[in-house]
Order: C-alpha cells, then structure tokens, then sequence
C-alpha cells in the first residue's frame, strides 16, 4: 500500500514524496471526508457545517439577525467542539515527539468518533434536536483533531483540510507551476466530497455518508503508521519505503 500511495504522491505532488512520504496523499483523502461531512451537517442538521468554522460565524449573524431557517444554537455547538477537538490535539502533540505518529493516533481518533456519530445516526436518527447536537459534537471535536493534526505536519498547500479559502486566492494570484497544481488538487477533493456526500444523503440519508468517512479515516490511519523505527532512527519523518 505504501509503494503505491508514495507513487500517487510522485505524481501529484512532484518533489514532496522525498520529504513527505504518502502524507500528501493522505491529506488529499481527508480533505475529501471534510466534503462528505459538512455535505451530511450543512444538509441535515440545521444547515450546520463541522469544518468550515468561518461558515459558522457567518451563520450565526444570520440567525440571530432573524432568519428563520438558521439555528442559534446548532454554530455555536459546532464551533466549541472544532475548539475542544484542536485544543486536544494540541495538547496530545505536546506529549509526542514525532508527529507523524501523532497524526495517525488522531486520525484514529477521528475514526472511532465518526464511528460514534453513525451508531446515533442508526440508533436515535438525526431529526431530533438531542441527536442533531451529539452527531454536531461528535463530528465537530473529530475535525478538530483532523484539522490540528494537519497543520502540525505541515505540508506546504495542505496544513489545512477543511478552510481553502486561501488556497484558492493564491491558485487565482500565483503563477501556475507545481504550487498551483497542489491547491487544484486540494480544491478538487473538497469539491468531489461535497459531491459526494450530497448526492448519498439525499438518496440514503447520513448514515451510507459516515460509513464511508469511518471507512476513509481508517484507511488513512492505517496507512500512516510509519514504519518500525530502529534505536538510533530520530527522524521526524521516517522514510515511507
């Protein structure tokens, strides 16, 4: 598996995989559950989104300015738990010193809580405002951890896997070059997510959309898992071969 992701990553991002190993790969397939999620949170839990915190705020002024079709409470539950989620994935790094097994215990992370969300979802539905608030909770504190977990890694254009809002003003301000091709690839899976988890849960409501996703962020934590590391090897990222 990991022969093949470095190769993807060759390929996509020319020049990173000597580095980064299947990282950028990795980033790319959790930029593509961030899609999937808010498509299930935007759609079915009181036009909330879990990633995208700007959309939030932004939401939360609408609501309270009177709109009826936005929840007061449903942004500021999502805001605090993205915050609980980042500000534990903070800590967690504070206690490990290679990060990149950091990551892999926080995408895992994340998949046991997206895992969580789907058993609310089969068992208590997603129309009743107790449900509505766990699955915001549970996903919110996952992309948190998501989101903290990639910008401690630090992968040039993908330090972030939910707000590309900057990335798609340097792709319209940058020359085009091996950068610009990064952050098409990076607008790409966000988009095809969103698509995707769109098109599932209009025809088979959350629970086919967070299948996928646990499924996804498995994936990633089990291809993360750096290699068994010698006594002597103190490299932050070891090498992928």
């Amino acid at each position: 598996m990991r022969g093949g992701l470095r190769r993807l990553s060759d390929a996509l991002f020319p020049g990173h995989a000597a580095e980064y190993g299947t990282l950028p790969t990795l980033l790319i397939v959790l930029t593509v559950t961030t899609g999937l999620v808010d498509a299930v949170t935007f759609l079915g839990l009181n036009r909330v989104f879990v990633a995208n915190m700007t959309g939030n705020v932004v939401f939360l002024g609408f609501a309270l300015a009177g709109d009826p079709q936005l929840s007061r409470w449903a942004p500021p539950l999502a805001v605090a738990a993205f915050t609980a989620g980042a500000w534990s994935a903070g800590r967690f790094a504070g206690w490990v010193r290679d990060m990149r097994r950091g990551f892999t215990a926080l995408t895992a992370a994340h998949a046991v809580l997206v895992a969580g969300a789907l058993a609310v979802a089969q068992v208590a539905g997603h129309r009743e405002t107790a449900a509505q608030a766990a699955l915001i909770g549970l996903l919110g504190y996952g992309m948190g951890l998501q989101n903290a977990a990639a910008l401690r890694l630090g992968v040039p254009d993908l330090v972030m896997t939910t707000v590309l809002t900057t990335i798609l003003t340097r792709l319209a301000t940058d020359r085009p070059g091996r950068a610009a091709m990064r952050r098409s690839v990076t607008l790409g899976a966000l988009f095809t997510g969103a698509v995707t988890g769109a098109v599932l849960y209009r025809h088979a409501g959350p629970a086919p959309v967070l299948a996928a996703v646990t499924a996804l962020l498995a994936i990633v934590a089990f291809a993360s898992r750096p290699p068994a590391r010698r006594p002597e090897t103190r490299a932050s990222f070891p090498d992928d071969q």
